[in-house]
């Protein structure tokens, strides 16, 4: 398998960048790139419909990667 890249683009102006609200429950989406040069799109459910509490579960998942070696720019 290939080792993946976390892509992350932040935008300073939007604390819900990463984070949607789908009918009352929010999610993330990011980006894994590979060496390979191929991209997948990962989006996953946080399970809240807390917008605060979204944003930790958030923060919390991509400190968890970064840990796991998945190197974040």
């Amino acid at each position: 398998m290939s080792p993946e890249k976390l892509s992350l683009r932040i935008n300073p102006e939007n604390p819900n960048h990463h984070l949607w609200d789908n009918h009352g429950t929010w999610w993330i989406h990011y980006t894994l790139n590979t060496s390979a040069g191929r991209i997948r799109r990962v989006r996953r459910s946080l399970r809240t419909n807390d917008p605060h509490e979204a944003t930790v579960r958030r923060d919390e998942l991509l400190t968890r990667l970064a840990a796991e070696g998945v190197w974040v720019s």
